[in-house]
């Protein structure tokens, strides 16, 4: 049998039945390119399941998945559902799973072995990988870190880590600049896609994403929350983003508490605004 690449997985995301999210996206903008930082390209970009397609049967038909392991994702789908108040869902037993965004920077699940690092650097040409799972997290599941880490030493694979509390909009808020600085720095230096991920690549990931593509590709937060959302559909807290923002621009003693500010505040920044976002987050590269 064949292997599920470009297809989109239903059985990663029950919840997902859609033709190809490009079809009727109007988000293209192939004049912000800057080594394809930001560019869009024409290609169908929907989630991507690395399993084969007898895996993805037997894995989801069969009673292989131990209790503990069925268990643990009931609680941390019930988790995401209650605090994030959306109705997405993670499979891991399924596999890794990922959506291209742009032509260097893929959204995904975590790498739950050496072989996923494998797959990410032979099929998809990463270069770097920015994950931002706590220790925790990656404890919960039985994930061998080290291991992929060295493996990605080993295939020249930058791995990089900037942890945010799952489900959590404050840590999010405060660990998105050092996180988008880490990933404009290593779309900027052109040596292949970088791969973001946290643990279902429902929440962090995509807010990461879409921050730097609201401050980095001349979008407005809404541009780039529905583009993205629009390949990978995810619910991913805009308001942390919003705070985020207005941290980086308005970073003053006078300034107005941001829980003071209408609800559409940051959603958009001027350019000196945007120009001063910048430097601040590539200030943050080296901390």
């Amino acid at each position: 049998m064949g292997t599920l690449w470009n297809s989109t997985c239903c059985l990663c995301y029950p919840w997902l039945v859609t033709t190809s999210p490009l079809e009727k996206n109007p988000f293209l903008f192939p004049s912000l390119s800057k080594k394809n930082a930001c560019n869009f390209s024409n290609k169908s970009f929907q989630i991507s399941c690395k399993l084969s397609e007898s895996e993805v049967e037997e894995n989801y038909t069969s009673k292989k998945v131990s209790g503990s392991s069925s268990n643990k994702m009931e609680e941390y789908n019930l988790a995401m559902k209650r605090m994030m108040r959306n109705p997405y869902e993670y499979h891991h037993d399924l596999g890794m799973n990922y959506t291209l965004i742009t032509e260097n920077l893929i959204v995904g699940s975590q790498p739950q072995k050496v072989e996923d690092v494998d797959h990410l650097k032979k099929e998809e040409n990463v270069a770097f990988i920015l994950n931002l799972q706590q220790d925790k997290d990656i404890e919960f599941w039985g994930i061998d870190l080290q291991s992929i880490v060295k493996r990605c030493s080993d295939l020249g694979i930058h791995h990089m880590r900037r942890p945010a509390k799952d489900f959590d909009p404050d840590s999010l808020r405060g660990v998105l600049p050092k996180a988008v600085s880490s990933l404009e720095w290593a779309i900027s230096e052109g040596k292949g896609r970088v791969y973001v991920h946290c643990t279902a690549g429902l929440g962090r990931a995509p807010a990461v994403s879409i921050a730097y593509m609201f401050w980095f590709c001349g979008m407005d937060l809404n541009t780039a929350y529905d583009t993205l959302t629009s390949k990978r559909p995810c619910g991913p807290n805009k308001r942390s983003i919003r705070a985020a923002a207005y941290d980086m621009a308005k970073n003053d003693q006078w300034k107005e508490p941001f829980e003071n500010l209408p609800d559409y505040a940051f959603a958009d920044v001027a350019d000196w605004e945007r120009k001063l976002i910048q430097n601040r987050v590539r200030g943050l590269r080296d901390t």
